[in-house]
């Protein structure tokens, strides 16, 4: 799972990593590392609560391959 469309989502929400991070009620470093591709597969749980910040469905989150 790579959530290639959070840097993008975030922006379009207008949000700073720091916000989202804050909304998400998870760490700053998390969101740098997940959308720096260091964290490749996170896991379900933060995902839900990235697409919940965003106010998105985790499939516009979320590439399988």
């Amino acid at each position: 799972m790579f959530l290639h469309n959070l840097a993008k989502i975030r922006k379009e929400k207008g949000l700073t990593q720091e916000g989202l991070a804050r909304k998400a009620e998870m760490s700053f470093h998390t969101i740098v590392k997940i959308e720096g591709g260091r964290i490749k597969n996170p896991r379900i749980e933060t995902v839900m609560k990235l697409a919940k910040a965003l106010r998105v469905r985790i499939d516009n989150l979320v590439e399988i391959k």
